[in-house]
């Protein structure tokens, strides 16, 4: 062999080696990949980069601005809640509910696409069960990489393997032919991460800084409130009607603040309350007051008590939250009475509670003179909350909550989030046209229906991810240049020749999944299946068999984060290191190779041809 060919494979196995250490950065290693191949001159400097340009990188840089919008239009938070509502705070009924749904959508539509919807769907749930991501992300991405399993075009490897049949003169696979072994495969998946996998999965947290910020809940709690938010509708009877909140006076005559109104069922139906904001029957307000005074009101203002149920709380930390402010020293507000501040018509917030020598206030504080020192927990829309953080001279933002990364910025496009993803999703499928275009097309809409601004369409780029696919993609161009991939796969091909058909399917399947774990599977494919087919009939079998276990071995890309770009879409949010996917993976590559030996020949018979 050629030294060229030694330098890939020595490269190959550096990168391998960095990668499973942890110890240098994923694109990091990349870039070392593109310089050897590029000072080597292995590869043209034109060849080494040209993974910056190749579609793959293009339609993941498209598909994180798609998510972006479904992230800041409130669409992931809204399906987030539905799966949520039947899973609860439970890690392994989300689980359960989760991988069926993926694999499924999978089966039928790009993985890549599949995983980029759910990536902010479970952030969500997530944080709602207060778990951290990485117990969630990685079933999601093997859940999408075995959806491909389940049909025809599923993947593009069934697609490669089936044209590789008929181009041969053989009948070629079904559509359907594939869901038995990627079934049971689901099946076994399920089963492993429910038992086994619980405790291979880690328990990284994917943003230590969040243990900074207390959740709304918490605050409170600290400001001892916990029990007093409540929404509560207006009867048409009731003498609220017609009146302006100004007019109103709930907080000085009937012991409640009012901080939000909802008008209508939609999320963009919730505002933030002013003092000449006019009510109007059905509207529901959100308050704050205590149980004994909110039980009066609701007769005497003849309201319904609505309660604060689950959905209703989602909808409104997205749009509205709460921030703990200081009273600063020399502050004007120093000397005032809250009623005297107007701090709801200067600031658009409203004062929900008030702590002094580090103990929440008991008594009405509304005309508590403030002093230095004072904590005030202020409520109002994201937008409000977050003007107090500029120089100011009255008070200090001291601490947003937790929450603030549920906020939906774009409430209102949520519908054209919707339209768009469901075209991309359907083009995608039905492959009207290729997937780069159905994703480039999606990205460009969603900024121009301003789903997404486009600072954040920068901002949701995750460079890590684009630069460790843009540097591995060449050197599975220097593997086949240099003849290293022609190499490893006739030698083994002469070591399979003397043995039994099950040892040549084993062999088959391990070999095509090794490969898969460093590059495309698409690419895996296109290399292994000539040497199956051509086994298959030299030894005489129908080729059937050999074929569908190289599909789904090719699809078994779970031990590496560089896989396939469905592992490269949760690394980052999942905090995930190497040697986590090595942990879960190698495993299920066991499980999936034993169903593909003893279900395959059951399936497609061995015989001899």
């Amino acid at each position: 062999m050629s030294w060229q060919i030694w330098f890939v494979y020595g490269l190959v196995a550096l990168a391998v080696l960095l990668f499973f250490s942890g110890r240098v950065r994923l694109d990091l290693t990349a870039a070392l990949v593109i310089i050897a191949l590029a000072v080597s001159g292995i590869l043209t400097p034109a060849e080494a980069v040209s993974g910056f340009g190749n579609p793959l990188v293009m339609l993941i840089a498209g598909l994180f601005i798609v998510s972006e919008g479904l992230a800041r239009t409130g669409v992931a938070s809204a399906v987030g809640v539905k799966i949520a509502a039947l899973g609860g705070r439970s890690e392994r009924r989300l689980i359960l509910l989760l991988m069926p749904v993926v694999a499924v959508l999978s089966a039928v539509m790009s993985s890549t696409g599949v995983v980029a919807l759910f990536v902010p769907v479970v952030l969500t749930l997530a944080r709602e069960a207060g778990l951290p991501p990485a117990r969630l992300l990685m079933p999601l991405a093997i859940a999408a990489l075995i959806g491909g399993m389940l049909t025809l075009i599923g993947t593009p490897p069934n697609l490669v393997v089936n044209r590789a049949l008929i181009d041969a003169g053989r009948d070629g696979f079904a559509f359907f032919d594939f869901t038995l072994i990627g079934g049971c495969i689901l099946l076994l998946a399920i089963g492993f991460l429910l038992t086994l996998g619980m405790r291979l999965l880690p328990q990284r947290t994917s943003a230590p800084s969040d243990d900074r910020h207390r959740r709304l809940h918490e605050f409170a709690e600290h400001y001892g409130i916990g029990d007093q938010l409540r929404s509560l509708r207006i009867q048409a009877e009731s003498a609220l009607v017609g009146k302006t909140v100004g007019e109103a006076a709930m907080r000085r005559e009937h012991g409640l603040t009012v901080i939000a109104l909802q008008r209508g069922r939609w999320l963009s139906s919730l505002n933030p309350v002013l003092v000449n904001t006019r009510l109007q029957a059905d509207d529901v307000l959100i308050v704050v007051g205590r149980p004994e005074t909110i039980a009066t009101q609701t007769t005497d203002l003849r309201l319904s008590d609505q309660g604060f149920p689950h959905g209703l709380q989602r909808r409104y930390r997205e749009s509205f939250g709460a921030a703990e402010t200081l009273v600063v020293p020399g502050s004007p507000l120093v000397g005032k009475t809250l009623a005297q501040a107007n701090l709801r018509a200067r600031q658009r917030i409203n004062v929900l509670a008030m702590r002094r020598a580090d103990k929440p206030l008991e008594i009405d504080f509304q005309d508590t003179q403030l002093q230095s020192g004072d904590l005030l927990l202020v409520a109002g829309s994201w937008s409000d909350l977050e003007r107090l953080t500029g120089p100011r001279t009255d008070m200090v933002l001291l601490q947003m909550p937790a929450e603030l990364a549920d906020r939906t910025w774009h409430a209102n496009q949520a519908p054209w989030a919707v339209l768009i993803t469901l075209l991309m999703l359907f083009a995608m499928a039905t492959q009207v046209t290729s997937n780069l275009v159905a994703v480039m097309l999606a990205a460009f809409f969603m900024v121009v229906t301003r789903c997404v601004e486009m600072n954040e369409a920068y901002r949701s780029m995750n460079w890590q991810s684009l630069v460790l696919i843009a540097g591995m993609l060449p050197l599975a161009d220097a593997l086949a240049k240099t003849g290293g991939a022609d190499q490893i796969v006739n030698g083994l091909s002469a070591l399979f020749a003397g043995h039994g058909v099950y040892v040549i399917l084993v062999g088959l399947f391990l070999l095509t999944s090794l490969l898969s774990q460093f590059i495309s599977n698409t690419a895996t494919t296109v290399l292994i299946a000539p040497i199956a087919l051509n086994l298959a009939l030299g030894l005489g079998y129908s080729p059937q068999a050999f074929m569908m276990t190289v599909a789904i071995a090719a699809s078994t890309a779970f031990a590496t984060p560089v896989a396939s770009p469905v592992n490269i879409l949760v690394l980052a949010p999942g905090q995930y290191r190497f040697s986590d996917f090595v942990k879960v993976g190698v495993p299920l590559q066991m499980l999936a190779l034993a169903v593909t030996v003893l279900l395959v020949p059951l399936v497609f018979p061995l015989t001899r041809t």
